[in-house]
């Protein structure tokens, strides 16, 4: 069974950010509520928003802007496919993203898939405490990426190194403060080793 179930942003104005959330599309995904405790830098997360091609991804990311968030980076060809990433009014760094290079069909605009990348310090033992914690594995690649089965919750929960997810998202690795994000689940309220917080 698995012990994750709800993602909620904490941010300065719980109004505006649903509002924003709303308008992006990803409100089914996310709660906020307000928080005042500082954060500074990268909060070590990111959103990955997956989409089916080029064409949905920029419809996203034009989308986000239009409801308030700014473009961290264009969205560009690579050699896994095409993606980009805004940051939200909140802060939040979301990664827009298709494995395909070229439209196959009718641009929808739709979000496919809504992953959690926790930046972590150490993979391996991230994965060893929320195992303990009674979250299943879906996907294991050592100390690369760990991703949950997760089917409670319409996001999928996944640990990735703090530096490379920094990296991915093009931001620096430092901050500190609160990570601005409070998991909803079965195990009970805990503090992972990273400094997320869970509660019931």
């Amino acid at each position: 069974m698995t012990a994750f179930e709800t993602v909620t942003l904490e941010v300065p104005d719980a109004e505006a950010a649903t509002a924003f959330y709303e308008a992006f599309g990803l409100s089914s995904y996310v709660q906020v509520r307000t928080t005042r405790a500082p954060a500074n830098g990268f909060r070590g997360f990111a959103l990955s928003l997956v989409a089916a091609q080029p064409g949905d991804v920029d419809a996203l990311t034009a989308a986000a802007v239009s409801a308030g968030a700014t473009t961290t980076q264009p969205a560009t060809k690579s050699f896994w496919g095409y993606g980009g990433v805004v940051r939200t009014p909140d802060g939040t760094l979301c990664k827009i993203a298709s494995s395909k290079k070229k439209d196959v069909a009718p641009v929808t605009g739709r979000i496919d898939q809504v992953a959690l990348l926790l930046g972590v310090a150490d993979v391996k033992a991230s994965k060893q405490f929320y195992v303990g914690k009674g979250l299943a594995v879906g996907k294991s690649y050592g100390g690369k990426y760990v991703e949950f089965d997760t089917p409670s919750s319409a996001v999928t929960l996944a640990l990735y190194p703090r530096r490379a997810l920094a990296k991915d998202v093009g931001t620096a690795d430092d901050g500190s403060g609160s990570h601005g994000i409070v998991f909803g689940g079965q195990a009970g309220t805990f503090t992972d080793p990273d400094g997320f917080e869970w509660e019931n």
